[in-house]
């Protein structure tokens, strides 16, 4: 059996768009990143990037199983000394609730230029409207 190496200009690209009404973050997570990477393509090959355009509508609806939602705590620092600063969960869906899922996912892909590429085919909203109509998404459920 040979080794088909897919040249980047035949890649094809779908749309598609999930509801993460009342999904668990890491299950939407682990699907999208899957998604993105391109890993249930026929022709997968760990160097390139064959992952299709996901939309993720309704990201303010999104839930956490157990106590997770009173436990749970991003950081960040500013590389400064003393610079670490901790937001719960609940005020990073209040201030922020896209970035929760775009948190989750970016954990799940590499972390190279490919990671980065893979990362520029989401698209989150908090509502239930995106503007890529235009692309005529297929509506997946996960």
């Amino acid at each position: 059996m040979k080794t088909v190496v897919v040249d980047t200009k035949s890649i094809e690209r779908d749309w598609f768009v999930v509801d993460a009404t009342d999904q668990p973050l890491g299950r939407l997570a682990s699907k999208a990143a899957q998604l993105l990477i391109g890993k249930e393509k026929v022709a997968y090959s760990p160097n390139q990037d064959h992952g299709d355009n996901l939309i993720i509508v309704n990201a303010d609806k999104v839930v956490l199983s157990g106590n997770k939602a009173e436990t749970k705590e991003y950081f960040r620092h500013s590389q400064y000394p003393g610079g670490g600063k901790t937001r719960s969960f609940k005020e990073q869906m209040e201030k922020d609730s896209t970035q929760v899922i775009i948190h989750a996912v970016h954990g799940m892909v590499p972390k190279n230029a490919r990671g980065r590429a893979i990362m520029r085919k989401l698209h989150v909203y908090s509502g239930s409207s995106h503007s890529h109509a235009a692309q005529q998404p297929k509506e997946l459920k996960l």
